[in-house]
């Protein structure tokens, strides 16, 4: 099995990163080994060793023998294509300009931003209060529906005028409805807001457990008619199983303070 698969701009754009630029600035691996060769264009030990853990998550000394002349083969290969592309004027095309000088840019802000984060991590206290914050966010209702999705307004209606003359909801679901929970009478289990279309959502919270809705709700899924059998108060996540999320919105809100500095510091023109 071939584990190095790239698309043609992913490979381009790996390449731009780590292919050194013309410049009297040595390359910190500039004096080792080149791994390869290619049409005089040497690639660097540091370049293989960029590609294969963006690949694979592992340096090119800790793959075995087969995976690392996989990945130089996969690596010459992507060279080859590009000097091609390069010599087609690939490289000139104002969609590939733009692509590159995004990845220049994508690739020196997360340098930056690792680099500034690095002693600047997430404390506890940080984390507990940013936990109060999005909990206190967080939707404190959850809804037990059942719905029928149909294609058009006019076979919901037909659908709301069977139920009001005593059809059973969970019947018409399972021979009407266009959801994978016709299967189960429409049940959609529990979901809050945040899990619904808004349209939805909005529709939902109108309801008293047990009603259904007096006019068809449109979503971009079609046309719901819908049912509230239920509510509950939701439980928010923990502490611990939120965490990690946790820190990584911290260490971004310290990030982007950082780059407001910046950002108010810098000498910015727009060309209207």
């Amino acid at each position: 099995m071939n584990i190095f698969r790239f698309s043609a701009l992913g490979i381009a754009l790996l390449l731009a990163a780590c292919a050194p630029k013309s410049s009297s600035t040595k390359s910190p691996d500039a004096d080792a080994k080149p791994v390869a060769t290619v049409n005089g264009q040497a690639l660097s030990s540091g370049q293989f060793d960029y590609f294969t853990k963006n690949v694979t998550g592992k340096r090119a000394s800790e793959l075995n023998a087969d995976q690392r002349g996989q990945a130089l083969d996969t690596l010459v290969r992507a060279e080859v294509v590009a000097q091609q592309g390069e010599k087609e004027g690939v490289d000139k095309q104002s969609d590939i300009v733009s692509a590159l000088a995004m990845a220049r840019l994508e690739i020196l802000e997360q340098a930056v931003m690792t680099n500034y984060l690095k002693d600047r991590k997430a404390t506890d206290a940080e984390l507990k209060a940013e936990y109060d914050t999005q909990v206190a966010a967080l939707p404190k209702v959850q809804y037990r529906t059942r719905h029928i999705l149909v294609k058009s307004k006019e076979e919901a209606d037909k659908i709301i005028a069977q139920l009001a003359k005593g059809a059973k909801f969970e019947t018409l679901a399972a021979a009407q409805s266009l959801d994978n929970s016709k299967a189960s009478g429409g049940d959609l289990n529990w979901l809050g807001p945040a899990n619904m279309p808004k349209p939805f959502a909005d529709a939902v919270a109108a309801l008293k457990k047990g009603e259904t809705t007096a006019a068809p709700v449109q979503t971009e899924y079609g046309w719901h008619v819908i049912r509230l059998d239920d509510t509950r108060e939701a439980p928010p996540p923990t502490f611990d199983v939120v965490k990690a999320k946790l820190e990584q919105i911290v260490e971004s809100k310290k990030f982007k303070t950082y780059s407001d500095g910046l950002l108010a510091a810098a000498k910015v023109v727009k060309t209207p």
